[in-house]
């Protein structure tokens, strides 16, 4: 989930070739209640950033794992090790 808008997300999955929809939240509703925003650092600076974390959820709505500092050349393969 992103809070790029939903034209920004349609662009790019048409610009990536990508076949899924990608989820937004502009009002950062969402990404609030799973708590993937907070207080960042860079550069000596602090903002209000989204933090890379990934949730696996059972059909149930349940968060089975959570992934902090999520890597996204790895992930995917996280993802398919543990749901083994």
């Amino acid at each position: 989930m992103s809070a790029d808008k939903v034209k920004a997300q349609k662009n790019f999955c048409v610009k990536q070739n990508f076949p899924f929809s990608l989820l937004s939240d502009p009002d950062k509703t969402t990404i609030r209640a799973y708590e993937a925003i907070g207080m960042k650092k860079m550069y000596g600076r602090e903002y209000e950033g989204i933090f890379r974390v990934s949730y696996l959820i059972d059909e149930n709505g349940n968060i089975e794992r959570a992934y902090d500092k999520v890597k996204p050349k790895e992930h995917a393969q996280q993802v398919l090790a543990d749901l083994d």
